[in-house]
């Protein structure tokens, strides 16, 4: 044996690690520090603990669902921050990390305080710069005060823009209507208790040349009967209504319409109604006559009113009204049999579950390549029972998370992309796990870990990318729970299998051409014996999952197969890996083919799994765009190693003395 290539073969394969794990330490920066540099607003106080507990568990009614304002906030500021973090300056430069139900609370209550922060991520400078704003770099945040100044110039090339085709946008383009959507969504939240804070004015109800006085808008919605009949006296006797009333309505339709939408907090009286409604909708009900139970809505609107107005005032004061309101709807809501997983989704994201578990995943990483580089040391076999240790802590959260997310959406695991990345996280550790058990030569239990990382970095950087809400309701066409049960989850295990069997004989390829298993042919054999394995596990729940899968299609579009691109996918997985197994039966294939060939099976499942969903047609096309920028680095990467296995198969069998039957 060549001991000076082993020896350059652990250099490359440690180097590849480092810039590996580097790699992961600087995603994992990347989305948990705050974005753009800390911001100076004077004056700010911070929320208390016990405010921002109350108000994470406020029920609202958002994306076809009920969940707890917490929720709403992290997706909304992931939306439009590109972050669920931000950092502002109080005081003498104290620092204070904003997260998302804090910086809310700000928007609804404390807007003076709110548009100082720097809410909004702006990643092309030519943006701002079309609507006349300074750039501070290429890829910065701005608050709605510094964005203020273009507005106008915003409104004017979003109408001109807004014609042109979503395909034939460039990206200046595209990333100025995106803006001009994140203000508005900002701008309702901003103005959303207006209604509360001032009220309506009573044009010429001032005494002595004094300023004119204002009403509460639930004292408004209380006398909508007689406002309604001068309305009609004014048109039945004049054609026109008296300029003071119509000053009046004008101020109310004003406010109602900067609270119609955003939050739709309040759950309706009747239990037949399933739309919740905004403050907004509240008032217009009201005031139009067309709610049922006009007196509920008053006390509604005057509740919230209490709580807005009591912000400036003692924070006890604040907290108590908060609770009221909380303790309102919620026990509507749970008469509506409502919201009962609101205390359980708030707990949920305030855990992190898969945070935790990238945490020890990565320490499962770190101790696996102690494992490998140490041997049978003293310090490899410590190295080898933390590495066990910490992949099944790290396995063991992310079933939790995905246990108690079945609980909150009240459905299997998997229902679009996101899940089937943290599930194909979860099974692939698990069989890694498995066939450890079974080969016990430390390389499976190695990579456990490694997959585990790289998988939950990727819905990290996946949930950052698309900004929305995972545990909203599915599209109408995957709303079964039994066909998700018994379908996508077979498939889904086909994926995880396949993608197993491309990343144990990647590790087989890299041990092999670096020389890092020093000629252990027992070493190889167990990897091909498990390669195989998995590849036939792969076929199994694949073949079993597309034939489910024609059955769902035959129930709910009347026809078994019709040649969609995800049942396209599918089917390719299916003959792929027939077609690698029937060569290994005949034999016109060996280790080396059958671990280049399960490499390729990789690319296969993720055309399947992830790209067919880019393609725009088909029935199975559900919207997921998030990730092209991910997808063809893996495709890269994995033709990478696919050439790096030629070449070393390549000089291996150059390297044979002549007449010795060539390994296929």
């Amino acid at each position: 044996m060549d001991k000076r290539r082993n020896k350059t073969g652990r250099w490359i394969a440690a180097v590849l690690a480092a810039l590996g794990l580097g790699f992961v330490f600087y995603q994992m920066a990347v989305d948990n520090m705050p974005k753009g540099t800390p911001r100076q607003i004077d004056g700010y106080i911070p929320w208390s603990k016990d405010i921002l507990q109350a108000a994470a568990a406020i029920p609202l009614q958002d994306g076809g669902r009920i969940k707890p304002l917490s929720t709403y906030a992290g997706f909304t500021m992931l939306s439009l921050h590109g972050g669920r973090s931000m950092k502002l300056l109080a005081g003498k430069n104290e620092e204070i990390r904003l997260k998302p139900t804090a910086w809310l609370l700000d928007a609804l209550f404390r807007p003076q305080y709110a548009i100082k922060q720097p809410t909004f991520r702006v990643d092309n400078s030519a943006a701002l710069e079309a609507i006349g704003v300074k750039p501070r770099g290429k890829r910065d945040t701005y608050s709605y005060e510094e964005l203020e100044s273009g507005r106008t110039k915003l409104g004017e090339l979003v109408e001109i823009y807004q014609k042109i085709d979503s395909k034939q946008r460039d990206v200046v383009q595209t990333q100025i209507l995106d803006l001009a959507s994140n203000l508005r969504t900002y701008e309702f939240l901003l103005g959303y208790f207006s209604f509360a804070r001032t009220g309506v004015v009573l044009r010429g109800s001032g005494e002595n040349g004094g300023p004119d006085k204002h009403a509460d808008m639930s004292a408004m919605m209380a006398t909508a009967p007689q406002l309604r009949k001068q309305m009609e006296h004014s048109r039945d006797h004049s054609g026109q209504m008296e300029p003071r009333l119509t000053d009046l309505l004008n101020q109310v339709l004003n406010a109602s319409n900067y609270a119609k939408f955003g939050l739709f907090l309040i759950p309706a009286k009747d239990p037949e109604n399933e739309t919740w409604n905004s403050a907004g909708n509240a008032i217009m009900n009201v005031m139009s006559g067309s709610d049922a139970d006009p007196q509920t809505a008053i006390e509604d609107i005057k509740t919230l009113e209490t709580l807005a107005r009591s912000v400036d005032k003692d924070p006890a004061e604040f907290q108590q009204n908060l609770v009221l309101v909380k303790d309102r709807f919620t026990a509507r809501a749970l008469e509506r049999d409502e919201g009962k997983s609101i205390g359980l989704e708030a707990a949920y994201y305030q855990k992190n579950w898969f945070l935790f578990a990238l945490i020890f995943f990565l320490l499962g990483t770190l101790t696996a390549f102690g494992m490998w580089f140490a041997g049978q040391s003293l310090f490899g076999r410590i190295c080898y029972w933390a590495c066990v240790a910490s992949t099944t802590v790290g396995v063991t959260y992310c079933t939790i998370a995905i246990v108690k997310r079945c609980v909150i959406m009240q459905r299997p695991p998997i229902g679009n992309l996101y899940d089937t990345i943290i599930f194909i996280a979860t099974t692939g550790v698990m069989l890694c796990l498995l066939v450890e058990w079974f080969m016990k030569r430390r390389f499976a239990l190695g990579l456990a870990p490694i997959l585990g990382t790289a998988l939950i970095v990727l819905a990290r950087r996946f949930e950052l990318g698309d900004a929305k809400d995972h545990m909203d309701p599915l599209v109408a066409v995957l709303d079964s729970n039994f066909w998700l049960t018994i379908h996508v989850i077979n498939i889904t295990l086909g994926y995880s299998a396949g993608l197993l069997s491309a990343f144990l004989s990647t590790g087989y390829i890299l041990m092999r051409g670096l020389d890092l298993d020093e000629g252990d042919a027992s070493l190889r054999r167990s990897l091909t014996r498990a390669v195989y394995g998995m590849l036939c596990v792969t076929l199994f729940f694949s073949l079993v999952g597309t034939v489910l899968g024609g059955i769902w299609a035959n129930y709910s579009w009347g026809r078994f197969w019709g040649w969609d691109p995800k049942e396209n996918g599918a089917l390719l997985i299916v003959l792929w890996t027939l077609s690698i197994l029937h060569a290994r039966l005949g034999g016109y294939i060996r280790e080396w083919g059958i671990h280049l060939a399960s490499i390729f099976t990789a690319i296969v499942v993720t055309f399947s799994w992830w790209h067919v969903n880019f393609l725009g047609t088909g029935l199975h096309n559900y919207g997921f765009t998030a990730g092209k920028d991910t997808i063809w680095f893996f495709y890269a990467t994995m033709t990478a190693v696919l050439i790096f296995g030629f070449i070393c198969r390549a000089f291996e069998q150059a390297a044979k003395p002549k007449g010795i039957v060539r390994e296929s």
